[in-house]
């Protein structure tokens, strides 16, 4: 799979800089139209938007290089070479989480009530930008056959483009996609619940997400590593705990408290 676009003066184009960007893009446009329906402000919205992708960008690339120090010690300014990969979406999630935590502390807006709002357009962005990962041939499982692809019913071309080299790979970016575009759907039905509380949505991601990541982790080959065990399935443990205890604290509220569908008064400005 030829993972650059078309190259123009010498500049190449990679699928994978596109297909992150148009994930960015649909992700901000969804958090946009969720934010009016509870009063906050195209500004503030736009402005967190930036920081947290920027901030979130920079998290999962130094996550990324911490566990892969070794591969950059003798090319330190491939570090900066985030076009042809090499970013982990666990340390986007938490510098992204703590960069919304401190924006929404400035500006006095709740920090679940926002997180609940990201909640869909994350795991939809996530799903289109593991497609990044096709093109650039990486984020892949172990070894199988044609027959054993075939027998899952995937597609024809994302079996072509496992044959590496020779060598059919199991598609786990692909079982990752589906899982976030499934859990897109069921948080999407999940907010239709009347009595869903704040926070509700931000445990039910948490989960959603750890459960998925924890088992499909298990298929790659190239995960990352600490003390044996793979950094995200461990992180993925963590996910699904925090979660737990969100959804847990939050549902003690009375049955008509804090619930994520009427409360439209903040108006948050910018």
């Amino acid at each position: 799979m030829n993972p650059i676009i078309i190259s123009i003066f010498g500049i190449n184009i990679r699928w994978y800089s596109v297909i992150l960007l148009s994930g960015i893009i649909i992700g901000i446009i969804l958090l946009m139209r969720e934010g009016k329906k509870y009063h906050y402000s195209k500004d503030f919205l736009f402005n967190l938007a930036f920081w947290v992708i920027i901030f979130g960008f920079i998290g999962a690339r130094l996550y990324y290089v911490l566990f892969n120090y070794k591969m950059y010690l003798n090319n330190p300014i491939s570090i900066l070479k985030v076009w042809e990969g090499g970013l982990a979406i666990h340390g986007g999630i938490i510098f992204g989480f703590i960069t919304l935590a401190l924006y929404c502390k400035k500006y006095n807006a709740r920090i679940f009530k926002v997180t609940d709002m990201a909640a869909v357009p994350l795991l939809l962005a996530q799903a289109i930008g593991r497609w990044g990962n096709f093109f650039n041939g990486e984020a892949h499982g172990g070894i199988t056959s044609l027959i054993s692809l075939q027998d899952k019913h995937i597609p024809e071309f994302i079996i072509n483009g496992m044959n590496i080299n020779g060598v059919y790979y199991e598609p786990t970016f692909f079982y990752e996609s589906l899982w976030c575009l499934l859990g897109v759907l069921v948080l999407v039905v999940l907010k239709k619940y009347k009595y869903l509380k704040v926070g509700g949505l931000t445990g039910a991601y948490m989960i959603w997400y750890g459960v998925g990541r924890f088992f499909i982790e298990s298929l790659r080959t190239d995960s990352l590593m600490f003390g044996g065990f793979k950094v995200a399935q461990i992180v993925s443990v963590i996910l699904v705990l925090l979660g737990t205890f969100i959804t847990l604290a939050v549902n003690k509220k009375s049955k008509f408290e804090d619930l994520y569908v009427s409360e439209k008064g903040e108006n948050i400005i910018f």
